[in-house]
């Protein structure tokens, strides 16, 4: 028996479509990630970028658990003195909704020089229209 190593020319790259309306952030930015890292391919490799394109609609109707929508807050620094700014999820909800998938997302993924190319794959929409009609539709056939 040969063991045989996956190279880039092997990974052929899916495109996958999920909906995230009525759907909790911590659950679905797990089956998100796992699907940037390519997880689920019997080539898997670590050191490899192995992963699909995630499309990612309706962003604006994501939902949290508990008192998360009241008490969640996310913080970053300017690097200036006092520069912590925080911003609870209730107004980063209504801001840009697609940083909190993304953050979350982020947060899963591997903290390595892969992380930045499976985010670049990454696609989220605040409604349920997108651009990637045609790659999805390549899929199905």
């Amino acid at each position: 028996m040969n063991t045989t190593t996956t190279k880039q020319s092997d990974i052929k790259r899916a495109w996958h479509l999920i909906d995230v309306k009525d759907q909790v952030l911590g659950r679905i930015s797990t089956q998100i990630a796992q699907k940037l890292i390519g997880k689920t391919k019997p080539y898997f490799t670590p050191h490899l970028d192995c992963g699909d394109y995630v499309v990612i609609i309706n962003s604006n109707y994501v939902k949290v658990t508990g008192k998360k929508q009241k008490n969640k807050i996310y913080y970053h620094h300017t690097n200036y003195p006092s520069g912590l700014r925080k911003i609870p999820f209730k107004r980063q909800l209504k801001k840009d909704s697609r940083k909190i998938i993304t953050r979350a997302v982020s947060n899963m993924l591997p903290k390595n020089k892969l992380r930045a190319l499976r985010l670049k794959r990454l696609r989220i929409f605040k409604t349920d229209k997108h651009i990637y009609q045609d790659k999805l539709k390549k899929k199905d056939k």
